[in-house]
């Protein structure tokens, strides 16, 4: 079996490690949201959403029942929805979402991570200039089967989209974070059901890098907080070179 083995064990580690962060990033959300709505999907339009996540993910329906039952019956931990904003080497704009029980615990951590990556932690709101909170709903192919796409497509713009992009795997619609209700309530409506659901920060305009090291550092930054369990999503605004990008993945 030798080294190709050794790579394909380490892909498979990576995968599985991968799906475990999103698995426990939407057992959170599923808890937040019952928490905050009741277990009743259907009158609680943020647990339908986070359902729908789950769902997209592959994440098994017994877990998912799992989670709701639990935070329904007051058990397990009690998240809250906590954002930081720094600057990373570059004045790189990071947004970082967390949902943790412990904002003592959470802060450090993050801190500590823009510190070693020669970074610097900022207020909240210092980067409201930079990013524009955004709704993103993905839909697959299948979904959109024997629908007229244009017909579709208008559909969405007149309830608050933005942007709809279409290939042959599906479309992605992008509105504003305001209109995130109206478009549920409107796919719904269409009997459309998204692969997945989501308010997003994107930002506004983009930083060119074309120092590897800079990149490097940037990168470092990113994946140390990915790597945190309290840490949900991680934003920000590097734009690299083709160079840079090539170095980085052969590195």
């Amino acid at each position: 079996m030798g080294r190709i083995f050794e790579k394909r064990k380490h892909r498979i580690f990576a995968r599985n490690a991968k799906l475990s962060k999103l698995f426990t990033r939407i057992g959170k959300e599923i808890a937040m949201a019952v928490k905050v709505g009741g277990p009743n999907p259907d009158a609680n339009s943020r647990l339908k959403m986070a359902i729908q996540n789950a769902r997209g993910m592959n994440m098994p329906k017994d877990i998912v029942d799992r989670a709701i039952k639990k935070a329904a019956g007051g058990e397990g931990a009690d998240f809250a929805e906590v954002n930081y904003e720094g600057y990373a080497p570059g004045g790189i704009a990071i947004f970082v979402e967390t949902a943790t029980n412990n904002t003592t615990r959470t802060v450090a951590n993050v801190r500590s991570y823009f510190s070693k990556c020669d970074g610097t932690l900022g207020t909240t709101g210092s980067l409201a200039h930079v990013f524009d909170r955004k709704a993103e709903f993905v839909i697959d192919a299948p979904a959109l089967e024997g629908r007229d796409g244009d017909e579709f497509e208008m559909e969405c713009i007149d309830s608050g989209a933005e942007e709809v992009i279409r290939d042959e795997e599906g479309m992605m619609i992008l509105a504003p974070y305001t209109a995130f209700g109206t478009l549920a309530q409107k796919l719904d409506q269409l009997g459309v059901e998204a692969k997945s659901a989501e308010l997003k920060h994107v930002p506004l305009s983009t930083i060119p890098v074309a120092d590897p090291d800079v990149a490097k550092n940037v990168m470092r930054l990113i994946d140390m907080l990915d790597e945190d369990d309290d840490v949900n999503v991680v934003y920000h605004n590097m734009e690299l070179s083709e160079e840079v990008e090539a170095e980085l993945a052969n590195s």
